[in-house]
This record gives structure tokens, sequence and C-alpha cells, in this order.
């Protein structure tokens, strides 16, 4: 069965423009497959989280948050697998399977309702998702949520905090 839906927005289209800078990964590409071992379980993957690096951020950047997003997913306000937040400004790497986190740093519940990396999971028979990996660069040391905070909320605080941005963009079917 096809899910026959028009192409969300990307999600960073819809808030204030902010600068860019660059962010690379070992294991995705800008709009190139993920392998199954950056996959959810449920589709036979590892639900391991991609080695990530970024660079050329604003010299006044004080922390970093990352997130994943899938604008693509069935739900009318896609799906949050990934937000780690309070990164301090001196990590400008998450290797692959990111556990455990930097000090200071943790994840925020996803919409899987766990507070970790949840691999790609879209709905068999479904067309491609995008998995919008993000870098947000930021002016303060830490935004004030805890764990349990929805990444929408996150996502209010970022858009208040954030210097720059890098983003890259794999993709991922069943």
């Amino acid at each position: 069965m096809s899910l026959e839906r028009a192409v969300a927005p990307d999600p960073y289209d819809l808030l204030p423009p902010v600068p860019s800078f660059a962010v690379a990964s070992a294991d995705v590409a800008d709009g190139r497959p993920l392998d199954e071992l950056f996959a959810h379980p449920g589709v036979g993957g590892k639900n391991l989280s991609p080695q990530l690096s970024w660079s050329d951020f604003p010299a006044e950047t004080r922390s970093f948050v990352v997130t994943c997003f899938d604008p693509d997913a069935p739900t009318g306000s896609g799906f949050w697998h990934w937000i780690v937040v309070n990164l301090p400004s001196s990590v400008t790497e998450l290797p692959r399977g990111a556990d455990p986190l930097p000090e200071g740093a943790y994840c925020v519940r996803n919409d899987y309702g766990e507070r970790t990396y949840g691999g790609a999971a879209p709905p068999p028979g479904d067309r491609a998702h995008r998995y919008v990996f993000a870098v947000h660069a930021l002016d303060v040391d830490r935004i004030d949520v805890g764990s349990d905070a929805p990444p929408a909320y996150v996502g209010f605080n970022l858009t208040f905090h954030t210097l720059a941005r890098a983003v890259i963009r794999p993709t991922f079917q069943s």
C-alpha cells in the first residue's frame, strides 16, 4: 500500500533563516539512502546513530544541539528521532552509536518515547523519507529543558538561540 501525500516542506524552511556551517559524516550523505545500521530494529536495523562531525561554526558558539527529524512521517507533524541537547562548544563530533554522550549532554525523549537515538522506520511501501540531521550552534551554554521535554519545546527554544545550523539529509525506505 502506497501512502500518496504531498512532500512536506523542510522544517527549517519555516523558521527564521540563520547562517550555515559544515557538517560531515562517514556514515550518511545528503540525498543518499541510510544504511540499515541506522534504521530501527522494527525494519531490520541496528538503531545506531550515525557519525557526525562539524566545523566552521560561528566563533561565539557556546553549545550545540543535534537533532534528527523525519518531515515525511504520516503524522501531520513529522517524527522526531533524536534530540541531543547541551553539547559543549568543545565537542565537534559524535561517533557512530554515540553512547555515552559527552559530560553535560543528554537526549530528550524522541517520538518513540525513548531518550536515545531512534532509527528510521517509515511505513512499508511508503516513499523514501528524508531524515534531517541538524547541528544547531547556540548562543547559550545550555538550553533549560528537561529530558522529558517534548521535541517541539526544544525546537521552540532553539529558534531563539540558534546562531547557525548545519544540515545533512539522507533518506530511507522500508
